[in-house]
């Protein structure tokens, strides 16, 4: 299912079968009050990868009109944030199913950010081990600061530990920069040291 506001520049790919209740997604709602903050201006539209109706399709030709738009929305965003949970070790098959669904050469040099939750920080590593690279074989321009979160860091009541909540932050200015809509940290860091 794809819930959409205002223009959808971003694309939100939620791997989380448990929208309610999804870690990821509380996690996701913090990081676009801090894009907001920050004056990023781009709508955004998430797309429930495992509540989309068709995701058995074999291929590509074979997906529904649902699937097919879920697709197409990918393939045109200006930023996509992928924001998923880890099980066992890895993103879960569908979300790397639709993944595989996507037309390879839509994502060249598209900024991708990744944002992860997972039981324990044991499976803090997958953003650099497995999102990163499947990312990178795309061609896209993956952000430097990737989040990892577990629910001991993204409270129910929508509260965030104080670290991961600098990274939200950080990550939020990565997608602004990315976008347009402010100029890079380092050029303020630079100007500041002056």
């Amino acid at each position: 299912m794809a819930h959409a506001s205002s223009a959808p520049g971003i694309v939100v790919l939620s791997a989380s079968p448990n929208v309610a209740t999804s870690t990821t997604r509380r996690a996701v709602s913090r990081l676009f009050d801090h894009v907001a903050a920050q004056g990023g201006g781009a709508g955004h539209r998430i797309i429930d990868i495992p509540l989309l109706p068709g995701l058995a399709a074999p291929d590509r030709a074979s997906a529904g009109p649902e699937l097919e738009a879920a697709l197409r929305a990918t393939e045109t965003a200006s930023l996509i944030l992928a924001a998923t949970p880890v099980y066992k070790g890895s993103y879960p098959g569908l979300f790397k199913h639709f993944v595989d669904l996507l037309d390879y050469r839509a994502l060249v040099g598209v900024p991708v950010g990744l944002l992860a939750s997972g039981g324990s920080d044991r499976h803090a590593l997958v953003i650099e081990h497995q999102l990163r690279p499947l990312f990178s074989f795309f061609q896209a321009q993956v952000l430097a600061t990737g989040v990892f979160v577990t629910s001991r860091h993204v409270e129910a009541d929508g509260r965030v530990e104080a670290e991961i909540d600098e990274r939200l932050r950080r990550l939020a200015h990565e997608i602004v920069v990315a976008l347009g809509y402010a100029p890079a940290l380092t050029a303020h860091r630079v100007r500041d040291a002056a």
